[in-house]
């Protein structure tokens, strides 16, 4: 499944918004067009908006007309700031634009800086792709044959550009032979479990069992399910995890059952220059996500809603976190430092090396 692809100078996406009922790919052609997507979850996931960042970023600077370098950039960094701006808590989306803008600042021409533009954006995919693969790989050793695992939102190819990350770990095991059967929470409030995570998972052959939110305590605390693997958003330096809300509640339900609890993402997820979770900002959505369910009104007209997209897991709850360079445990604030050490050892001299 490729949810995005770059095909002739614009950028080819599945629109996840009308998942499952109907599968329509969108083509952009301006950055415009694709904050919008961004904005409205049609490209959603971490690693995915990352992608389409760079992506976005690759398309606005092949129309920008300039004639000295200062110039270029000084619009290039607008429009990076307009698509950084979309979602403010999934940081592969800044990692993403930073990167890309690092490459113009590097250039010395325009001519040369547009064509660097476009190979830096299809690297960072490319490395996405390989990374989830990677840690899809290591993550399938903590899945064993005949588990139950509990999962929440969607965390697969869709999600990623790539393999996946939690359900990428349960597609690797399944690979190696294991046989497995998934929960899929629905996730309110706009069901990415029961849209694209079930969908996902019939398409891969895995068997689901799709619940609503709240019956997660009930399958939990009668011990028919193994452990709990989710994605992530933003992961700071200590290990706690912002992720889709409701995460942090089945964090502390694994926990309190005695069940394992795993967070699987790239490197790109984590930010080490964000201490602890507290530090990371929590996107504000429309109340209309939550009063409506694909535009069919089911609350009371006028009343007050919260709507916070992602809640914050401490990282006293989470068992293991999965990444391309292995499997972290605790203690994350100096076991995930070491994992950006190894890296760099190995990638140094040039702006695809992520250092």
């Amino acid at each position: 499944m490729e949810p995005i692809e770059w095909i002739d100078g614009k950028i080819r996406t599945l629109d996840q918004s009308r998942l499952p009922q109907q599968e329509v790919h969108l083509e952009l052609a301006c950055y415009e067009e694709v904050a919008e997507a961004i904005k409205t979850l049609r490209i959603r996931g971490a690693p995915l908006i990352g992608i389409a960042g760079a992506y976005g970023l690759a398309l606005c600077s092949q129309t920008i007309e300039a004639k000295s370098h200062a110039q270029f950039l000084k619009e290039l960094r607008r429009i990076a700031e307009a698509l950084a701006s979309t979602r403010p808590t999934a940081v592969n989306l800044r990692w993403a634009i930073d990167r890309m803008t690092a490459v113009a600042e590097a250039g010395k021409d325009v001519a040369g800086i547009k064509s660097a533009m476009v190979i830096e954006a299809k690297a960072i995919h490319d490395e996405e792709r390989e990374a989830t693969g990677r840690l899809s790989r290591f993550g399938a050793e903590l899945i064993k044959d005949g588990f139950t695992v509990l999962t929440h939102c969607n965390a697969g190819s869709l999600a990623t550009g790539g393999y996946g990350t939690a359900l990428g770990v349960i597609k690797a095991a399944k690979e190696q032979g294991s046989k497995i059967n998934v929960i899929a929470t629905e996730t309110r409030p706009l069901l990415q479990g029961a849209r694209l995570t079930a969908w996902e998972l019939m398409k891969d052959g895995i068997p689901v069992t799709l619940i609503t939110d709240s019956m997660a305590g009930h399958f939990l605390s009668r011990q028919k399910i193994n452990c709990v693997i989710v994605g992530a958003d933003r992961i700071a330096a200590n290990g706690d995890t912002a992720n889709k809300i409701g995460t942090y509640t089945l964090a502390v339900l694994a926990n309190e059952n005695n069940i394992p609890f795993y967070v699987a993402a790239p490197l790109s997820t984590i930010d080490r220059a964000v201490p602890s979770g507290d530090r990371i900002p929590i996107e504000e959505r429309a109340p209309e996500e939550v009063t409506h369910i694909q535009g069919i009104p089911v609350a009371a007209p006028g009343v007050q809603v919260a709507n916070p997209a992602f809640d914050v897991t401490p990282h006293r709850y989470v068992s293991a976190i999965i990444t391309e360079q292995g499997i972290v445990r605790k203690p994350y604030q100096s076991n995930l430092a070491g994992l950006f050490e190894a890296r760099l050892g190995k990638n140094k001299g040039g702006p695809s090396g992520r250092s």
